[in-house]
Order: C-alpha cells, then sequence, then structure tokens
C-alpha cells in the first residue's frame, strides 16, 4: 500500500491547542454578551435538503453551496435524460438532495417555520457553528468557517435593530477592540432608488452589482450593470448618488430631496433615521456609526435595514460581521407574518483581527499545574493514588505514563509550561514525604506527604 502524503483541503484548517485556548476565549466572550441580552442557543444540522437553501441567496450565492451527491440506491435517480439533452443545472440537481449550510440564518428560518407551535415569541435566538461556502480561499476568506449569529423572530420593532448595534458594541468593548465602524443602509431606499431610474423590475441585478463598488470601482458596477441590461439612461441617474458625501444628517438629507414623492423609500429613510438617531442617544463605547449608500448585502432576503461591520482602519481585512432585516424569510417555509432581524459576527475574521493587534491575554493556554513523575512500581502507584485525589478536587494535573530517565519527564514538564512537578519516588514513601519543584525557578521543597491537597490546592491557586 502506497503511503498518502498528509494534507487538508484548501480552505480548511486545523486548530492546535494553542489557537484552540484563544477560539475558546473568543467563543466565550460572545455567549457572555448573547446571554446579557437574552439570546438562547439553539443548533441546527450541518445539512439541509437542497430546496431549503437554493433560491435564497441569490444566483451568485446558490453557484456556492456545497452539495452532497447521492448515495445507495439514491444515485439510480440521476437524471440522464436531462444530461443527454444538455440540461446539466437539472442533471446535477438530480444527483444531489442535500446540501452543506452556507450560512445560519436560512435554516434558523427553517427551524422557526418547523418549530412555531413550541416557540414563545418575539424568539430570541444565537447560534455559533461552521458553515460552507465553496469560495476561492484567500486571506480572511475560508470554505469551512465558524459563524455566530444572533437573530430576533415574531417582531418588527425597530429596537430590535438598535439592540442589534448595542450588542456589537458589547462584544467588541469586551475584546478591548477599538475603531470598530459599522455601515449602515436600507433596502426600501434601494428599491426607491430602482424606482427612481426605472430599474423597480431589476432590484436584484442592481443590489448585487452595487454591492460591488468597494471591489470592482464605479466603473466595474457601470459595466455589470449595462451587461444586465440597464439602460444609459438610468446610470447616468444613478451617478449622483454615488458620489454622496458629507455626515449622516447630510447624506440622508439628499436622499430624502431626490427620492420624495417614492413612498417606499421614504419609508426606509424614516427607519433609518430612528435607529441612528436612538444610538446617538445611548452610550457606544467602541463602535462608530455611517451611512453608506452603496452597501446594498448581495442576499436576496433582506428588506430593511441592512449593516456590515469594518474592522480597525489600519487592518486590511474585508467585513468582520453583517445583518438586516428580513420580513418574509419563514414565508418560504410556510409561516406567514414573522418579521426577523439577525446579526452575525465573522468569529475567524475578528480572531485574525485580535491576533494582529496582540489582544488576546498572553495565558490561554489550557494546561496542567502540576506533573506527577513516574519513578516506577510501587512508587508509580502511590504517585498516581495522590494525582487522583487531586483532579478530585478540580485541579488539572497529569501522571507521566512511562518510568524513563528524570530529565526526559522533566523536558516534558518544561516543553508542555507545566510550572509545577511532583516527586514521589521511594525514598519519598520511605521517608513520608513529597517534593516540589518549581519549573519557572528551578526551586525545590520537601513536604509532608499527608499535607499534599493542601499545599497543592493553595499552588494551583497562583498559576
Amino acid at each position: 500500500m502506497s503511503v498518502i502524503k498528509p494534507n487538508i483541503p484548501k480552505g480548511t484548517r486545523d486548530f492546535s491547542p494553542e489557537i484552540l485556548a484563544k477560539r475558546n476565549y473568543l467563543k466565550d466572550k460572545l455567549i457572555s454578551a448573547f446571554d446579557t441580552f437574552g439570546f438562547q442557543p439553539i443548533e441546527t444540522p450541518s445539512f439541509e435538503r437542497s430546496e431549503m437553501l437554493l433560491g435564497k441567496y441569490g444566483e451568485e450565492g446558490d453557484r456556492l453551496i456545497f452539495k452532497i451527491l447521492n448515495s445507495g440506491e439514491k444515485i439510480n435517480q440521476a437524471d440522464i435524460k436531462a444530461f443527454e439533452s444538455g440540461n446539466l443545472l437539472k442533471f446535477s440537481n438530480s444527483l444531489s438532495q442535500k446540501a452543506l449550510r452556507y450560512d445560519l440564518t436560512v435554516p434558523f428560518a427553517r427551524y422557526v417555520a418547523q418549530n412555531q407551535n413550541d416557540i414563545k415569541f418575539p424568539f430570541r435566538r444565537y447560534q455559533i457553528q461552521n458553515v460552507w461556502r465553496a469560495d476561492r480561499p484567500q486571506y480572511g476568506r475560508f470554505q469551512e468557517f465558524l459563524q455566530c449569529d444572533a437573530d430576533v423572530v415574531g417582531e418588527p420593532s425597530l429596537w430590535q435593530e438598535v439592540e442589534g448595534i448595542l450588542l456589537y458594541d458589547c462584544v467588541f468593548s469586551k475584546l478591548n477592540l477599538k475603531g470598530i465602524n459599522i455601515k449602515i443602509n436600507h433596502r426600501k431606499i434601494l428599491a426607491g432608488i430602482a424606482e427612481l431610474i426605472g430599474a423597480k423590475s431589476q432590484l436584484i441585478d442592481f443590489t448585487v452589482a452595487l454591492d460591488k463598488l468597494s471591489k470592482i470601482g464605479e466603473k466595474g458596477v457601470v459595466k455589470e450593470l449595462l451587461e444586465k441590461g440597464f439602460e444609459q439612461k438610468a446610470i447616468d441617474l444613478l451617478k449622483p448618488f454615488l458620489s454622496l458625501n458629507g455626515d449622516f444628517k447630510s447624506q440622508i438629507s439628499q436622499i430624502e430631496d431626490a427620492l420624495s414623492g417614492i413612498d417606499i423609500s421614504i419609508q426606509g429613510i424614516e427607519e433609518l433615521k430612528f435607529v441612528y438617531y436612538q444610538l446617538a442617544e445611548k452610550s457606544i463605547d467602541v463602535v462608530t456609526l455611517d451611512f453608506d449608500f452603496t452597501l446594498a448585502r448581495g442576499l436576496n432576503y433582506y428588506t430593511g435595514l441592512i449593516l456590515e461591520v469594518m474592522p480597525p482602519k489600519d487592518i486590511k481585512m474585508g467585513s468582520i460581521g453583517a445583518g438586516g432585516r428580513y420580513d418574509n424569510l419563514t414565508n418560504l417555509f410556510g409561516l406567514k407574518n414573522t418579521s426577523g432581524f439577525g446579526i452575525s459576527f465573522g468569529f475567524d475574521r475578528i480572531y485574525m483581527v485580535l491576533e494582529e493587534l496582540n489582544l488576546f491575554p498572553e495565558t490561554l493556554q489550557n494546561q496542567s499545574h502540576f506533573l506527577f513523575l513516574n519513578f516506577g512500581d510501587k512508587a508509580a502507584e502511590s504517585s498516581f493514588k495522590k494525582l487522583s485525589q487531586i483532579r478530585d478536587r478540580g485541579i488539572p494535573c497529569e501522571f507521566y505514563p512511562k518510568e524513563v530517565k528524570l530529565k526526559k519527564q522533566m523536558n516534558y514538564a518544561d516543553q508542555r509550561n507545566i510550572p509545577f512537578v511532583i516527586m514521589i519516588g521511594p525514598e519519598e514513601i520511605k521517608n513520608d514525604i513529597f517534593m516540589i519543584k518549581d519549573m519557572r525557578t528551578g526551586d525545590q521543597s520537601k513536604h509532608s506527604i499527608s499535607s499534599i491537597t493542601t499545599i497543592l490546592e493553595k499552588l494551583s491557586q497562583s498559576v
């Protein structure tokens, strides 16, 4: 049998104990904030039925969904006639009825609709689970990554938007991550602009192209809109919006003037103003808020306020969070009139920002406080018995599994950053004592074996 070279697929990662200690620290901060705001945890399956996911994220999103190939007898249900006729999409869909989840929002909407009789509305949930996207791997972008969402469904109140932004501020304050900027916009404003330029029926194409402005520039957006069938007249009407400037009040005033008489945009402007001015009166520690007309959030299910969270300016990274209002998502699963608002934390990108700014505490690694050395035979049995008593007190410690040279055992403790070594050898048993060596200072001390739990408990508190 040939030797297989060990490697992992692109866009995925292994996590060492050191990295996991930091990831768990970040996760604990998120959960603490979610608990403070009254959110409850749920989990959903890693994969869903394909029809639950497809068509919810737009054409580009659908292309990034990982489909799971049918197995067993179901593989025989493949639509060969579709393949022979050249309908490869239909053939591909016949090969798969399940797919890995693309995000947590659509599975959550399915969960709410499926469990509506058991849920107390408004339902506040948080969810921390992996998602998968068949995206091109690059810095800050993975094919498997952890997503953290907090949503409220069953209540259209704009106070949920206010609370969502305050939740961001709470989390980033706990992480001591300053300089965070949250961009906000409203889908109803975008719908009003689409109506103004005569592209009401092309709203999705409009928002998908506009959402790429920061990546492909104004010329790229114009080119894509022309390719999608937009007339030059419509693009000429759009251009003044692309050059909006000034503070929130100034930009909103310009948009109000330009869209006066278009009801849907007036509603969006009033909702946006409510959220912005409520937050202006609240105590926000580390987050700043800006209006950004070009923010479109290409996902189809957003209907109201949308937002995107940007890292500190000196960090070269895309958004580290996003969210928005969705009024009709549960409709797709048979649950009507159940508006929702949710935000997402880009866990992996936030981790990378914290790492770059050295904001993780220095001592995070889970480690044993004590290593009991192995002197073999009866001494090993005696050491293991005492180690078990120490573990019963909830103190992390370990036993070297084999009798080898003391230097090797000491080196192990040093490499693992275990601060104390416990020695109970034949001589110590004979004299009813044990030895402690502080690996940080090299100091050794001798104590009565009867005092071992008391002494080790006290030392553990200093680690």
